[in-house]
């Protein structure tokens, strides 16, 4: 792997990293609090691709199993892996992976334009889907909520993330106009 692209594997966790310092916003009746993150997750898969964002992420997670607090809130250590967030937080690798190599798809057919956009809009957004899935699926098996409840609570966020996809997708689309390419060989 190139100094480059381990220098951008880095920084677009350190953006992760510092999404997190925006404090969360905590929900009286579900335990998991709205955070800015998941842009950041988005972001690397958009920007860096399926394995550039997944290795981004995966050096989150490894950050956090360590103890940093590095998660929205000051949080980190292994107890957040068993905490009712902790399935959106796995959900974060495949969501990286998946938005990634969806965006990497849109990039090499399309040229320039809406087309760009409204792909790599697509890729976020089902970025957003594997990561709630991953999130209710946790809250279901953890904390004992009917699927309906999760469900329900999991609506919430869905707004605020697809504007977080929206984000993804106009800076993926400034990105590959401009430098044509992915940022991670």
């Amino acid at each position: 792997m190139q100094t480059k692209s381990l220098v951008m594997i880095a920084l677009f966790t350190a953006i992760i990293v510092v999404l997190g310092l925006i404090p969360p916003i905590m929900l009286t009746f579900i335990p998991v609090p709205i955070h800015a993150q998941s842009l950041g997750v988005l972001l690397a898969g958009v920007v860096l691709g399926a394995r550039g964002g997944s290795l981004s992420v995966l050096l989150l997670l490894t950050l956090v199993a360590v103890g940093l607090p590095v998660l929205a809130g000051g949080r980190g250590g292994l107890a957040v892996f068993f905490s009712p967030t902790a399935g959106y937080l796995v959900g974060f690798l495949p969501s990286a992976f998946l938005t990634g190599w969806i965006a990497g798809k849109v990039t090499q057919g399309t040229k320039a334009g809406w087309p760009i956009f409204a792909g790599l809009m697509l890729a976020a957004t089902v970025g957003v889907l594997i990561d709630h899935v991953f999130g209710v699926v946790w809250l279901v098996i953890y904390l004992g909520l009917s699927v309906r409840d999760a469900l329900i609570g999991d609506l919430l966020f869905v707004p605020g993330d697809l504007i977080k996809a929206a984000v993804a997708a106009y800076v993926g689309q400034f990105i590959f106009q401009n430098f044509g390419r992915r940022l991670v060989v």
